[in-house]
C-alpha cells in the first residue's frame, strides 16, 4: 500500500472526528447507564459503541483495504502486523464522559509497519483538535505548530510536571508499581524522592500526550492502557519532538500496543530524564510482557 495518500486519510479522520464529536456531545451519559467490563472502573456507554461502529463503518467504506482495531470490538490477543492499520479510541476518557467532566476525546490513529503514522485526537467540549502526519509536523486547530513555545531544556525531575494514571486494575504487583512509583516522584529529595513539581491525572491518554507535545506537561507515565489510547497521540507526541520509550527501565523502543510508556516532551536533556525517571521506577510492570 505504498499509493496509500497519508494527507487524504489525515484529512478524513478529521472528518470524522468532528461527527464523532457532534455524537459524543449531544448524549446524555450516566454514572448509573454506563456499564461495566472487568470492574466498576472500566466503564463503557452506548455512546462508546455507537462512535466505533460510525467510524470503523465510514472507515471501512473508503479504505475497504486498511485494517481495523477498536477498543470496543477488539478481540483479545489480537496483534497489531505490519499492514496499515486504523487503531481507534471510540471514547478515550469514558469515566470522565459519564461524570460529565470536559477531558475527553477521541482517538484516531493509523499505523503502517507497525509505526503510529497519523493521529488525529479531538476534544469536542473544548474544540480542541491535535493532529499530525509522520514526518511533517504536528499541528493544534490544524494551524499551530507544536510545541507552543520553544521547549525549556529538561534538566531534573524536580522541575517537570507530571501526568500518571491510576488505571482500571487496582490491585495487584503492577498496581503495587504504580503507587510505590507515585510516592517516590512525589517524595522530597531529602527522603530519596524526585520532588517533581506535581503529578496530574487527567483520565485520558491520548490527550495526556498531546498535553505533553503541547510543552504543557513535562513527561507521562503510563502501563495497563492500549493501542488504541496511545497511537495517535504518539504520533502528535512524536512530531512536536516528544520521545516515546518504555515505561519499565531499559527499553528505549517500545511497540505501540507494548502497553508500557514513558512519554518526554521534546527539548534538550531528554535522555537524561528519561534515565532519572526510570530510576524512581519501583519494580518492573508485568503488563505487556506477553507483547515484547
Amino acid at each position: 500500500m505504498a499509493d496509500l495518500d497519508l494527507q487524504e486519510i489525515h484529512d478524513f479522520l478529521i472528518t470524522i472526528a468532528h461527527k464523532a464529536g457532534e455524537m459524543i456531545t449531544a448524549a446524555h451519559p450516566s454514572t448509573g447507564a454506563a456499564g461495566s467490563k472487568k470492574n466498576s472502573a472500566d466503564l463503557v456507554t452506548e455512546t462508546d459503541r455507537a462512535v466505533e461502529t460510525m467510524v470503523s463503518t465510514s472507515l471501512s467504506e473508503k479504505y475497504p483495504n486498511i485494517a481495523f482495531m477498536g477498543e470496543e470490538t477488539y478481540t483479545p490477543n489480537t496483534r497489531l502486523t505490519p499492514s496499515p492499520t486504523f487503531i481507534v479510541d471510540p471514547i478515550d476518557g469514558t469515566t470522565n464522559f459519564v461524570h460529565h467532566h470536559p477531558y475527553v476525546s477521541i482517538s484516531l490513529g493509523l499505523c503502517i509497519n507497525l509505526l503510529p503514522t497519523i493521529g488525529v485526537v479531538y476534544n469536542p467540549f473544548t474544540q480542541t483538535l491535535y493532529t499530525a502526519i509522520r514526518g511533517r509536523g504536528a499541528f493544534l486547530n490544524r494551524t499551530t505548530p507544536l510545541p507552543l513555545t520553544r521547549p525549556a531544556p529538561l534538566t531534573d525531575l524536580s522541575k517537570c510536571l507530571v501526568a500518571v494514571e491510576w488505571g482500571s486494575d487496582r490491585s495487584g504487583p503492577d498496581y503495587a508499581v504504580k503507587t510505590r512509583t507515585f510516592a517516590r516522584l512525589a517524595a522530597a529529595k531529602q527522603d530519596g524522592g524526585a520532588m517533581v513539581h506535581g503529578l496530574r491525572s487527567w483520565g485520558s491518554a491520548a490527550l495526556n500526550l498531546c498535553a505533553v507535545a503541547s510543552g504543557a506537561v513535562d513527561a507521562y507515565w503510563e502501563a495497563g492502557c492500549w493501542a488504541w489510547d496511545v497511537c495517535a497521540g504518539w504520533v502528535v507526541l512524536s512530531e512536536a519532538g516528544g520521545l516515546v520509550v518504555d515505561a519499565n527501565p531499559g527499553n528505549w523502543e517500545p511497540s505501540v500496543d507494548g502497553r508500557r510508556y514513558l512519554a518526554v516532551r521534546g527539548g534538550e536533556g531528554q535522555r537524561g530524564i528519561v534515565e532519572e525517571f526510570w530510576g524512581c521506577v519501583e519494580g518492573a510492570f508485568e503488563v505487556g510482557r506477553e507483547n515484547p
